[in-house]
């Protein structure tokens, strides 16, 4: 797997579709060994049995979860397991002094009420939550930097985000104003069979759920807020797509000066996101697609000023399981280590 100068790392939940992205990029980090794999109904199996594909490059038998064990062996750890989870675990790890990065949402908020109130579990780690940073690094890398608990962003919040952000910090845009039209593929639902995520269900189809009541509704009202430095709240509806990975975020906001041109917005985008290598800026006219991010870790943006209706629509291309989830948590775990940030990290898409 490694040399011995690799840092150990462990993976918890790691036969779903979160966990073997994330063996698929740490067994090829340079400066990582997987060193645990826990799991609970797989406990027991190979990884190689459930995923033979990785057989050759991963020989490790999944074990149950248990953290003595894990911090034993393991200097930092993903936790890819179901919410309601990670916060039992995390504080346990982070006692005996590991790293921890979850994939779930138990460490995004930083009012546990509202994590209550929207994924109906109670709580009772209060100063573990209050320790943990936002792990979207294009806005919170220095905080990533400095701690030992990484709350991984949603998919829906992290494509989201990266296209509000240059407009909520620059003050550009009515705050009521906000709509989000937002599509994703059917990796977004997890491993877990489901019937709305069927091949017969789901091909030649588009539907939208969780109108007005998406649980990633309340991460990306946070996050805004903090980014505007008072309330807001956005109108936010998902879509299912006929197709297995990937999220394209459309945005709609009133400009505040409607004197602003394209070429003006798009200096603007390129000026905030030239020191973000995972963040690509698309030129006038180019809008993403989602296969362009397929297999990376990269966000791609395009936008338009509609000067007939006032408003700035902005797009962004991520892979969910990449930027939306696995590679994300390991470009977090690059900056927590003082690790170049591409470490280990997908440039190039798996498209055409």
């Amino acid at each position: 797997m490694g040399s011995t100068e690799q840092l150990p790392v462990a993976i918890i939940g790691a036969s779903g579709y979160g966990g073997v992205q994330l063996a698929r990029l740490l067994v090829e980090h340079p400066l990582v060994e997987i060193a645990y794999m826990g799991g609970s109904g797989s406990a027991g199996s190979g990884f190689g049995d459930l995923y033979p594909h990785l057989a050759h490059s991963i020989d490790i038998t999944i074990e149950n979860a248990e953290p003595e064990a894990i911090a034993d062996r393991a200097k930092i750890v993903f936790l890819s397991l179901p919410n309601g989870l990670a916060c039992k675990l995390a504080p346990k790890l982070l006692a005996k002094g590991c790293k921890v990065l979850d994939l779930s949402a138990d460490y995004r908020f930083r009012d546990l009420q509202t994590y209550t109130d929207w994924y109906k579990t109670e709580r009772d780690d209060l100063d573990v939550a209050a320790s943990a940073v936002y792990g979207l690094p294009e806005i919170y890398r220095d905080r990533i930097a400095e701690t030992n608990l990484v709350g991984c962003p949603g998919c829906y919040p992290t494509a989201t985000l990266l296209a509000l952000q240059p407009l909520l910090k620059q003050g550009l845009i009515d705050l009521r104003s906000i709509v989000i039209d937002a599509k994703s593929g059917t990796s977004g639902g997890g491993r877990q069979p489901k019937t709305n995520m069927l091949l017969a269900e789901a091909s030649a189809s588009v539907c939208a759920y969780g109108i007005g009541k998406h649980r990633h509704t309340p991460e990306i009202e946070q996050i805004c807020s903090d980014l505007a430095g008072q309330e807001v709240l956005v109108q936010f509806t998902p879509h299912l797509m006929p197709m297995v990975r990937g999220i394209l975020s459309t945005v709609y906001a009133n400009m505040r000066d409607p004197g602003l041109t394209k070429d003006d917005v798009l200096t603007i985008y390129k000026s905030f996101y030239r020191s973000s290598e995972w963040v690509k800026v698309l030129p006038s006219g180019i809008y993403p697609q989602t296969k362009w991010a397929c297999g990376t870790n990269l966000c791609y943006i395009g936008l338009e000023v509609d000067s007939r209706t006032g408003r700035v629509i902005v797009t962004s291309a991520i892979d969910n399981l990449m930027k939306g989830q696995a590679a994300q948590a390991v470009q977090s775990m690059n900056i927590m280590m003082g690790w170049p940030e591409t470490t280990g990290l997908p440039k190039l898409a798996f498209y055409p």
